[in-house]
């Protein structure tokens, strides 16, 4: 490290990102060295038959043990070595080790012997949490069957019921599964009769297993054969795939997962997409066990990968359908793209490492395709972009891992919606094209007088929480101005809430307040509600008159005062005091709800006058306040960066 003595500024940040890069290599390769030290398979995965093929996923809460039971289960089968080490194996990402979450749904192939005859079990290991809700749906899509795990001690949570849910209405074979049986804290039969009273699950149906210690995993590997049906393909007919996930690997291209409905996918086929209408040459095709294994075909009812050259990830949609251009197929239906509920600028710490930044944004979108990219300026912060997430957590883990996996050092502001405003005579306005205008931006807000209904996206909330702590939790609900659509008892000491919440509300604060007023044993799940007319208005912050564009906000009228105060002392704490008096205002529509004042630097201009008439200190006086006057009207305020960065910061 002496060597950094004698290097240029330059030179130094360039082995310090050498370094950081170094790290990051030495972590991935020893996480794949540990998951993927397994054998190749000793049968060949693409000559299962049909009625041999199991294709299920694991559905879960947060925490709930999904990835812990995936490793059981690829132990048991003989995928992978019994060892120690082996914590996580589908959880491919550093943030998903570091935080144990699972961010990214991942495919194994498993095969099971069973009553002498072996089975391909094709398994999907998905997330928990509410903001990837979308790869859990996408993932059911190539799937039969699904384990519904829950845990023996905190019983049924609200992520719980939304994947339920989500595999009844998409008609999937639904086992469940009750896991970590072996705590002490444990409570299974509280938990079986919670099952049985919101979902109307047997006791006698519910499988009892500890993913920890292996306990009923060979059961539960042996009734996933049984109740699950084998998937309804035709070897015969012609090739009908669908892709329902797919990563960037900058050496080879896109990589599709994909599962095979009918026919057959052999290496060197000439495939097209229905979404694009493009044609390509299949490079390369596999199963994952559970890295890649490539094979010569892929048979209808069978799970696995796909290489074909595909260079734009954007190419690669997720539900799009895969066939032979001679033998055109019609495409399969029901698949919706992911939509962005969160909305948040991202801006270099400094504005000499855009160029770093956008090349980072680029790559890391490249396998999160739900994340939307808009350009985006400020007068304060410079260049950058407006991203849209899925959630607060998928924002989160976005930001986190620029920082890990690219070393870069950025400034994310506070999150928003996406508003919608009906207008009158967009006919006549040439920056209007349609009567409903998306608001993302508050700035860009149409004239107040043109606005006939302001809508503002809703969701509906479902909060399980135990019965001492309903009073506050609707007390915090209401003040969300959250609308109640249904309450029902699980047991003696739980119940389900279900309430429509204005989706600006809970963004921040929401769930950090629910854990806390009920010592973390309320949960929360939300799905999209769509729009719903509201009464919002446009905030606007101004100093000395003058409109500080970055801090325009859009709320509803009941919080602008609030909101306003709020914002307005946080102004007058940031901002440093100047040799003029400076106002803070915050106004709706030109009309002041708030305001707070700076006082100036005050300097004794009479300090030189030792006596004489009176009329000379009123002189003095009053050129100093000439003075200060004109320079409040020609200067400006000196807003320091940092000022504003600790106000728009989330």
């Amino acid at each position: 490290m002496n060597l950094c003595k004698h290097l240029t500024k330059t030179q130094k940040l360039n082995f310090k990102k050498l370094l950081s890069l170094l790290k990051r290599s030495s972590f991935r390769s020893c996480v794949l060295h540990q998951n993927y030290s397994s054998s190749s398979p000793k049968v060949d995965l693409s000559k299962f038959p049909v009625e041999y093929i199991r294709n299920f996923s694991i559905i879960a809460h947060v925490d709930h043990g999904k990835s812990t039971l995936s490793d059981r289960l690829l132990e048991f089968t003989g995928t992978i070595p019994t060892t120690k080490d082996n914590k996580q194996v589908l959880d491919k990402l550093q943030i998903e080790r570091e935080r144990g979450i699972t961010v990214k749904a991942q495919t194994v192939s498993l095969v099971h012997t069973y009553k002498g005859k072996q089975y391909l079990l094709n398994l999907i290991d998905t997330p928990g949490h509410v903001d990837f809700q979308y790869e859990v749906s996408r993932s059911m899509s190539a799937c039969q069957g699904v384990l519904l795990l829950v845990d023996a001690n905190h019983g049924v949570q609200a992520q719980t019921v939304a994947n339920y849910y989500l595999a009844s209405e998409l008609k999937k074979t639904i086992i469940p599964v009750l896991n970590k049986i072996d705590l002490k804290v444990a409570r299974p039969e509280e938990v079986l009769k919670q099952l049985k009273s919101i979902f109307d699950i047997e006791p006698s149906t519910t499988l009892k297993v500890s993913a920890k210690l292996g306990t009923g995993v060979l059961e539960l590997l042996e009734t996933i054969i049984e109740r699950i049906p084998p998937p309804p393909s035709d070897r015969n007919a012609a090739l009908k795939a669908i892709t329902f996930d797919s990563w960037f690997n900058h050496f080879r291209g896109v990589i599709v997962s994909l599962t095979l409905l009918d026919g057959v996918l052999t290496k060197r086929d000439k495939v097209m997409s229905a979404a694009t209408g493009k044609l390509y040459e299949v490079q390369e095709i596999g199963f994952m066990y559970p890295e890649q294994v490539p094979c010569e075909k892929l048979y209808a009812g069978q799970v696995g990968y796909m290489i074909a050259n595909i260079r734009d990830i954007k190419e690669a949609r997720i539900g799009d359908t895969i066939f032979h251009p001679k033998a055109p197929v019609t495409p399969v239906e029901g698949f919706k793209p992911a939509k962005a509920m969160v909305f948040a600028g991202v801006f270099p710490a400094d504005q000499s490492e855009y160029d770093d930044l956008r090349k980072a944004i680029e790559k890391l979108t490249l396998n999160d395709s739900s994340v939307s990219v808009n350009i985006d300026t400020s007068p304060v912060l410079g260049q950058g972009w407006r991203l849209g997430f899925l959630g607060l957590l998928h924002m989160d883990v976005f930001s986190q891992r620029l920082e890990q996996e690219y070393d870069m050092s950025s400034i994310t502001t506070v999150p928003n919606v996406l508003y919608k405003v009906k207008i009158h005579g967009s006919k006549n306005i040439k920056h209007y094209q349609s009567d409903v205008v998306d608001v993302l931006n508050p700035c860009q807000l149409p004239d107040p007088n043109i606005i006939t209904e302001y809508l503002e996206p809703v969701v509906l909330g479902t909060i399980i929480t135990p019965l001492e702590y309903i009073g506050d939790i609707m007390n915090l609900s209401m003040d969300r101005r959250g609308v109640l659509k249904n309450q029902i008892n699980i047991d003696d000491n739980r119940v389900m809430i279900t309430m429509v919440f204005p989706l600006n509300e809970i963004l921040v604060d929401f769930f950090d307040d629910l854990k806390s007023m009920t010592s973390g044993y309320a949960s929360f799940d939300y799905e999209d509600y769509g729009y719903q007319p509201s009464s919002l208005v446009k905030l606007v912050f101004s100093l000395n008159s003058k409109p500080v564009d970055e801090l325009t906000m859009i709320c509803h009228v009941s919080k602008a005062r609030q909101l306003a105060k709020k914002t307005c002392v946080k102004l007058h704490t940031a901002i440093p005091r100047q040799l003029y008096h400076v106002i803070i205002q915050a106004s709706i529509s030109g009309k002041i709800i708030a305001r707070e004042d700076i006082k100036p630097y005050k300097k004794d201009v009479l300090s030189k006058c030792y006596g004489g008439d009176v009329t000379r200190k009123m002189k003095l006086l009053r050129h100093q306040a000439e003075g200060k006057k004109k320079l409040r009207r020609i200067g400006n305020v000196d807003v320091p960066r940092d000022a504003f960065i600790k106000i728009l910061q989330k």
